[in-house]
């Protein structure tokens, strides 16, 4: 019997799986992005971020050091280098084919020689270094193409978190748009909360004619789809002198938020222990320091569960923003809507691409993870009651 009670359900088992199953779906991608944003655009180009701890195979356009460079050895002119480390190409890597046309670029094996033009020839070796050989005089100011397949080690460089955080361009700087979605989030999210916090208290706790209406009427704005309000309220902010800008946005945030925060705070507070509030009224507590001194910090689990909903929601937005605030300058635009315009100015460079990304959803996964463990218990409050 102790062996049947302490062996686990196929169910238990299969809830474990999938919740697994779903962590990794989502640990995946968010890793490869984390990698990605530290790999250079050839190493991408070629391979995946699953093997950018190996080395891997390129094909690298180099070049021989320019002829002022030569010097004379009897009746030749000789160049010397190595062309992977003037080529800027890691001194580690090992050249396993190259060649001197694009249209034969593994034309030769280490240690062989080819013929450049009439009178010259080049020697490549394995490690880069090369020798140049002409029986006349070598002339102009760049030196001679040359064509390698290379095994390249791992690398890893932060110059795509230079190039997205300090950049003078406005194009690919996110430093602005980070600040700016920073001035939208953080009072789109406390507003709604201080609002909520207040109507959750009076649905829970005071008496007044309509309570009930209200209540229900909280519950279908909860299945109204903010598209449907988008274009009239954008027509009334208008039509007052609100315009677009950053109230416009945090009105418009705090409206669409409300329903939901209303919900869930009222689910909480009417589950606290009526003894403390009766007792508290009996000693001569106002409505206004019951809820501020006993249900607003006995409600900090609820309050931190939407904040996180409403931070997230606020942060990622695109749409709300694009209709309240961004306008033709772009001095308000935000992070969503500046990775958009990366898409069609640097739809080609996928480093600087994966690095804005993961740097639109680092603040949020902060948030999420120190906040975590009141989010279940926010949500969950209300939903049972003990006997």
């Amino acid at each position: 019997m102790a062996k049947i009670a302490g062996k686990k359900s196929g169910l238990v088992w299969a809830v474990h799986l999938s919740v697994a199953l779903l962590v990794v779906l989502w640990l995946l991608p968010t890793a490869g992005l984390f990698i990605s944003s530290f790999r250079t655009a050839d190493q991408i180009a070629t391979s995946g971020w699953w093997s950018s701890l190996f080395s891997q195979e390129q094909n690298l356009v180099l070049r021989t050091a320019a002829p002022s460079t030569q010097r004379q050895e009897g009746n030749l002119w000789v160049i010397e280098g190595n062309v992977l480390s003037e080529g800027g190409a890691t001194a580690e890597a090992e050249i396993s084919a190259w060649g001197t046309s694009s249209r034969a670029i593994s034309e030769y094996e280490p240690g062989a020689t080819a013929t450049l033009g009439d009178s010259g020839r080049v020697t490549v070796q394995a490690n880069g270094d090369y020798r140049l050989e002409s029986d006349v005089e070598l002339t102009g100011s760049r030196g001679d193409r040359i064509f390698v397949t290379a095994e390249l080690p791992p690398e890893f460089t932060l110059g795509n978190y230079e190039t997205v955080l300090f950049s003078a361009s406005t194009t690919d700087s996110m430093a602005k748009a980070f600040f700016n979605t920073l001035t939208v989030t953080i009072p789109a999210t406390v507003i709604p909360i201080v609002i909520a916090a207040f109507a959750a208290y009076a649905l829970a706790w005071m008496e007044f004619p309509g309570r009930a209406l209200l209540i229900a009427a909280v519950v279908a704005l909860l299945v109204v789809p903010l598209q449907l309000a988008l274009i009239p309220l954008l027509r009334l902010h208008l039509s007052i002198g609100i315009g677009k800008g950053y109230l416009g946005v945090w009105l418009a945030h705090t409206g669409f938020g409300l329903p939901l925060a209303i919900y869930l705070l009222r689910n909480y507070m009417v589950g606290l222990p009526r003894d403390i509030i009766e007792c508290a009224k009996v000693d001569g507590a106002t409505d206004f320091q019951i809820f501020t001194r006993i249900i607003l910090p006995l409600s900090f689990p609820a309050l931190a569960s939407f904040a996180i909903f409403q931070f997230l929601w606020t942060w990622n937005d695109l749409l709300v923003a694009k209709v309240f605030l961004i306008d033709a300058t772009g001095e308000t635009t935000v992070m969503t809507n500046q990775i958009v315009e990366l898409l069609g100015t640097r739809g080609g460079n996928w480093e600087i691409l994966a690095t804005a990304a993961f740097v639109s959803i680092a603040v949020p996964l902060l948030v999420f993870f120190f906040m975590q463990r009141y989010l279940v218990r926010g949500l969950l409050a209300g939903s049972v009651k003990g006997g």
